[in-house]
This record gives C-alpha cells, structure tokens and sequence, in this order.
C-alpha cells in the first residue's frame, strides 16, 4: 500500500511580472474581443503557456477577461485556472454555464476543484456538482465548514505500512516517482490506515533495506480533525515548527494532509481577515463586488462608526456649559480624539499581531501591558509638552485667557488620553482572545470610538478642573 501524490507548486498570491504581457498582445485581444472575433483571438494565444494566458487575462478588464475566458477550449481553460490566485477563478467563471464550470472542473485537481467550487455562491456549486460525473469525493470536501482543516487540507500524501520493510516501502517510492513532485514526510499507517508514525526520508536513506517501518519511524507531534479551525492548525504549526500537519478522521485514519503551502495561504488569508475587520470591512470583500455588495459588506460598519460618532457628539453636547464659558476648549477636541484614536490603534494593531503569529507568551501579559502603559506615558507627556509649548506660542500672537492654565490642562489632557488608549488598546485584544472572539475586532471602528468618548470625557473633566474654574473664581 503506498499513496504518493503532492500539491503542485505555484504562487497562489499571483505571478504578474512587473513588464506584464505585451501591449501589442493585449491591444490585438481587446480588438477581437470588442468585434467578436474569438477564432482570431485564439491564434494570438496560440503559442502562450497557461501562465502566460493568465497574465493576459489579469491585465485584461474583467468582463472582456471573462468573454476570452469563455472562448478558450476547456482542457486549456483548466491549465490557466491552476496558474491564478483563487480569488480570481471565481470571478473568470462567473459568466459561464453550468455545464461548462462542470467540464473546468472536473479536469482540475481535486484540491484545485475545491477550491473553485468553494468560491462560487451555494446554488450555482451544487449545480456544478450535479452536472459533474462523479462528484462525491468533492461533496465530502465541500462539507467541511470554512476556515477548517477539512476545508484547505490536500487529499495527496505518501502513506506506507508499518509492517513494511525498508526496501519495500523504497520501491513503491520509486515506482511511483512519476506521481511525486514534492512531499516533506512519509505517515506510516496500520492496516486499518489509521496513522501510527511517520518517517523522514532520510530515515529511508540512512537504515538497511530489512529495516522495519515499525522500528524506525518516528511519533507523531500532533495531528489535527477535520473540524480544526485553520487558526489552530496555524498555532500548532508554528509551535511545533512543522512543514506539514496529518488530517485524521473520528477513526484516526489519515485522509489528508496541511502542507506549508496551505498554511502560508492561511497565514495571508488571516492577515487579510484582520486587515480588513480593523478597517471596518467585511472580511469576504473583494475588488469586484457588485454594488449591492459593498452596501452590504460595509454598511453595517459605518453605521456603527455613526453610532459611535454621535455618542461621542453627545458627550461633547453634555458639556454644553462649558464650552459656553470657554469657546476656545472647542479647539481642542479634535487633538484630543486624533491622539487617542492613534495611540490606540498603534497598540492594538501591535497586539493583534503577536496572537496572529502566536508570539505573545501570556504568562507575560502583565509586562507587556506595564511596557505599554511606560511607552505610552512617556510618548503622551512629550506630545503633551510640544502641545503645552504651542498653546504658550499661540498666546503670543492672539489674546487668550490664563494661557498657561490653559496649556497645562491641553498638555495634561493628551497625556492622560494617550496612555488610556495604548493600554486599554494592548489589553481589549488579549481580553476578547480569552473570551474566543477576533481580537482584530477590537480595532479600527471598536476602540477608535470608544477612546473617542472617554477621551472627551477625560479632557473635559481635566478642563474643567483647571481652566474653567480659574476663569469662574476669576469672573
């Protein structure tokens, strides 16, 4: 028994060149596109690679790259699938019939299939699936919940039995050197194929050919479920610094394999993901979405900034009487709101980068959190300073009342603004991360807002406290 097969190696982030394809080449395409002549379109193709085509079609605007798509032939138009990123197949396909999609698909390889089916909306997946002659080992991939170990694991992996010796194990290696393009372990597995070891294969190299499997293959440091968030698998990874990590069934049978190349997507699909939602933008948009979905991916986020603008307008509405007595306060909210909303994005963006790459040790919480709350006392009082030294110069050249009152509660504020932030946006990451939320959540709208508040808030009970009652015992 042996399974040798491995994912082909492409870059999934794309392979545009900085020259990118000739623009002669492209001028002629978009020609025959616009007269609708696909025969002559096809010869300019003719003597193009698939990666070449893809270029070709990524410099393209994307309904004409979709028009080409459609008159290339499919065992051709499956080559060029291979070669873009999967966030672009979907969009290529996204004009083509049922049967067509079908006919891509099925001449993909089955990790490549999942992919492209996995992006499509739900109805027109299942159609495809249904038009295909034998989608069941697909329909058992696609089941697997997003963002799972089920769903961006490969189905290709070298398996020999344990009860194998070495020379056996070498020749059904060699037998199907063919098939072997790149693999990093060998999983050794019983009868039953449920995973019992793995081996290295200088393991093989480097033992007698009567060697048993059994007796020089090595434990398993972890296997990881179907159902595995791709987080998880990603922190397993990178604790025990694996290349890859076996997929093992309720059973433990081995049914696949997360290689580094699916964890390297994971890592950018994340980075992505927190990207977007410290933006305030739904983690699943994309460039092309259509109107309605902009709407609907980005609505609900600014209505939530709104809501929190206007708590903040009134706060600052709250203190109506103050500004009344002081207008020149007025001046200072937008210092005090940009200030808090910098320092605590810069904190949180920090922390929500050390649990991504799972290098905060959280044991030593409490330091981080005082190195923060240092760092932000003493960027806040020199802000504070330059802000205190401003107010005294702006004196100089326009009449205001107690000046220095006045700069030391601007100074007094901003620094108490600026450490309140960093730490409450070092700390509301690590807090939601215990609770099992995304931390990302917790920047961008989330902790600009809320500093927003508390730091009006803040900056007029320091005002208050010792600007406008200087000017009340003064009146």
């Amino acid at each position: 028994m042996a399974e040798l097969q491995t994912d082909p190696a492409r870059d999934d982030a794309g392979f545009e060149t900085p020259e990118g394809p000739d623009r002669e080449l492209l001028a002629g395409i978009e020609d025959c596109i616009r007269k609708d002549r696909h025969k002559n379109a096809l010869r300019l193709l003719a003597d193009l690679h698939a990666r070449e085509i893809g270029e070709v079609l990524i410099n393209l605007p994307l309904r004409r790259a979709r028009v080409l798509y459609g008159w290339i032939p499919e065992d051709l138009a499956a080559d060029v699938l291979v070669e873009i990123s999967p966030e672009l197949r979907a969009g290529l396909v996204q004009d083509a019939s049922i049967e067509r999609v079908a006919a891509i698909a099925d001449q993909l390889e089955q990790d490549d299939a999942v992919e492209l089916l996995g992006d499509l909306p739900g109805e027109t997946s299942e159609a495809v699936l249904a038009a295909m002659p034998a989608p069941e080992e697909l329909e058992d991939r696609l089941a697997f919940d997003d963002d799972t170990a089920g769903e961006i694991m490969s189905n290709k992996f070298v398996a020999v039995l344990d009860d194998w010796d070495v020379g056996t194990a070498t020749r059904m290696i060699r037998r199907k050197a063919g098939d072997i393009r790149k693999f990093y372990e060998i999983y050794v597995v019983d009868e039953d194929r449920r995973l019992v070891g793995r081996l290295k294969l200088r393991d093989l190299l480097l033992n007698d050919r009567e060697a048993g499997i059994h007796d020089i293959m090595r434990s398993l440091p972890v296997s990881v479920r179907p159902d595995t968030d791709q987080e998880d698998v990603l922190e397993l990874a990178n604790r025990f610094r694996l290349q890859a990590i076996p997929v093992v069934d309720e059973e433990g049978r081995v049914i696949g394999r997360i290689t580094v190349d699916e964890l390297t997507e994971v890592v950018r699909d994340e980075a992505e993901e927190d990207m977007m939602l410290m933006v305030g933008v739904a983690p699943d948009a994309l460039p092309d979405d259509s109107v309605r979905r902009i709407i609907r991916a980005r609505l609900p986020w600014l209505i939530g900034g709104l809501v929190g603008a206007s708590l903040a307008g009134a706060v600052v509405g709250s203190f109506e009487v103050e500004l009344r007595q002081a207008a020149i306060l007025a001046s200072f909210i937008p210092v005090v709101m940009a200030m808090a909303g910098n320092a605590g994005i810069q904190a949180s963006t920090i922390t929500v980068q050390g649990l991504a790459a799972d290098n905060v040790w959280h044991g030593d919480v409490g330091s981080r959190l005082g190195k923060e709350f240092l760092g932000a006392l003493i960027n806040g009082s020199l802000v504070a300073l330059v802000l205190a030294a401003l107010v005294l110069l702006a004196a100089q050249l326009v009449t205001l009342e107690s000046p220095v009152r006045l700069a030391v509660a601007a100074g007094l504020s901003v620094a108490t603004v600026t450490v309140m932030a960093a730490t409450f946006g070092a700390a509301i990451p690590l807090v939601l991360k215990r609770f099992g939320f995304d931390p990302a959540v917790a920047s961008g709208v989330f902790i600009t807002t809320a500093n927003d508040i508390f730091g009006v808030v803040v900056y007029f009970l320091i005002a208050s406290s010792i600007y406008l009652t200087q000017l009340t015992s003064g009146a």
